[in-house]
């Protein structure tokens, strides 16, 4: 009975989830009314269409989620997955949470790196005129002996001069996406930064790599906090690996937007050190995700679940170790992963 009310607890947020997903993409013109009001609200906005939007909204999104989820865990310590299992009976103590000083330094090192490129290069998002890239650029197409590269994978810097000093707006699409463009291109970008960040993980824990990771798992216990405890060089990675997710495909703005609070949410929720009942891993369907607890189980050990949203790289990563064993070991503890 206890099985069946914990699966019955995630049927309203799982079905809600696949009624949305399979309406936007099998019935796009039901939401294209919806899309084309907010959107010309967003291209109407000076907050919107500055540079510096996508850093400030991430910033701003992960103080809200990330704070969410801290109050949640100082005040419900039978939800922490220390005090689970054989420990139920005697909580261990809360680790010490940061605050004031510390996050603002913290802060602002993630975001000065981001705010020079937003300040510097020419932004260039899928569905945008090379022509309008130019202009945001302080460029003049008219007189230019050849267009900029639209594609990001030819950075362009700013035109600096006195009258624009710096990269001050960002070009963008004149139309909104479908929900089915948005929903396939979100899915998609999710998927991709899945794979690239299981290998750079993956790489990380080599040896010649592990004193840069090394500050995310110096911690007592998992908490939410733990999520942006990261040397320099790993936030960048992060960073970059997510908007080559995205750009790759050619994901419009929109989806950009709306990316960032499906991506912020996830890193908050796999490192929370939480059981929530309405965790993504238990919405999705069974073996599909990782979730928190498989998350919190990398940081303790750190020889596998290198991937941060779902399952099927760590499957194929101990299948392949599972066979190496057998072709030359039968006993599978001495089975050494990097």
């Amino acid at each position: 009975m206890a099985a069946i009310l914990k699966g019955s607890s995630v049927l309203f947020p799982r079905t809600l989830l696949f009624l949305l997903i399979s309406s936007g993409i099998l019935l796009p013109h039901v939401y294209q009314s919806l899309l084309d009001f907010f959107y010309s609200y967003l291209l109407r906005s000076p907050v919107y269409t500055a540079s510096t939007f996508e850093t400030w909204w991430t910033v701003l999104l992960y103080a809200i989620i990330e704070a969410s989820y801290v109050y949640r865990f100082a005040h419900n310590p039978q939800l922490r997955l220390v005090n689970q299992g054989k420990n139920a009976d005697t909580p261990k103590p809360r680790p010490e949470m940061q605050r004031g000083k510390h996050r603002l330094r913290e802060g602002l090192t993630y975001i000065a790196p981001l705010l020079l490129l937003d300040l510097t290069l020419i932004k260039k998002f899928g569905g945008v005129d090379t022509r309008d890239m130019a202009l945001s650029g302080n460029y003049d197409p008219s007189s230019m002996k050849k267009t900029i590269h639209g594609t990001f994978l030819a950075p362009t810097l700013h035109n600096f001069t006195l009258s624009s000093p710096v990269q001050s707006r960002r070009a963008l699409p004149p139309l909104p996406p479908t929900s089915r463009e948005l929903i396939i291109q979100l899915m998609a970008s999710l998927l991709i930064y899945d794979t690239l960040f299981f290998i750079f993980h993956l790489t990380l824990h080599h040896p010649a790599f592990s004193q840069i990771h090394s500050r995310h798992h110096n911690h007592y216990e998992m908490n939410p906090q733990i999520t942006n405890q990261l040397d320099i060089v790993e936030r960048l990675g992060l960073v970059l690996l997510a908007n080559f997710s995205l750009n790759i495909i050619g994901s419009h703005v929109l989806t950009r937007t709306i990316f960032v609070v499906v991506f912020v949410w996830l890193l908050v929720d796999i490192h929370s050190g939480m059981d929530l009942p309405w965790a993504y891993d238990k919405i999705l369907p069974k073996g599909w995700a990782s979730g928190s607890r498989r998350h919190s189980l990398h940081h303790q050990i750190g020889t596998k679940y290198y991937e941060p949203f779902f399952n099927w790289w760590d499957g194929a990563l101990e299948y392949y170790r599972a066979a190496k064993i057998g072709n030359t070991n039968k006993n599978p503890t001495a089975l050494k992963l990097p």
